[in-house]
């Protein structure tokens, strides 16, 4: 895997783009000297909890043959304070399924994907972070 980034300004706006073309604006706070035009790069790290795991679920309640009709993350994380680097301490994700989707399931295909399957999660906590999660189906 390889990844370039190129600094769009005199700040700190930068454009990530993977061996595929897709592109990410990153950025910082304007308090930091950024101009805040793109994601911080530690937003992105929850970022990349969610979508990893939200592959996991689908491919796990398909595979099942759940009919998800709407899929949504949130992701609210908090940071070790005074101190730096400041690592993520705390995660908690909430998987909003819409469907005909078995509660029990969907509960288990989100416990699957954040003990076992999800690099992005396994990553945070072996860095320390405590990953916290709920399942919301049809609520």
């Amino acid at each position: 895997m390889k990844i370039s980034l190129q600094r769009l300004d005199d700040a700190f706006n930068m454009e990530a783009v993977d061996e595929a073309g897709h592109k990410v604006l990153m950025d910082s706070s304007v308090e930091n000297g950024g101009n805040n035009n793109g994601v911080r790069p530690m937003q992105m790290l929850l970022m990349g909890l969610g979508g990893c795991s939200a592959i996991d679920v689908a491919m796990i309640l398909k595979k099942q043959r759940q009919e998800i009709k709407d899929f949504r993350i949130e992701i609210e994380g908090e940071r070790e304070k005074g101190k730096e680097p400041s690592l993520w301490e705390n995660a908690h994700v909430v998987f909003h399924l819409t469907g005909d989707i078995d509660p029990d399931k969907a509960a288990r295909a989100v416990e699957l994907s954040m003990k076992k399957y999800c690099s992005v999660a396994e990553t945070l906590r072996v860095a320390g972070a405590n990953i916290t999660w709920e399942t919301k189906v049809n609520a």
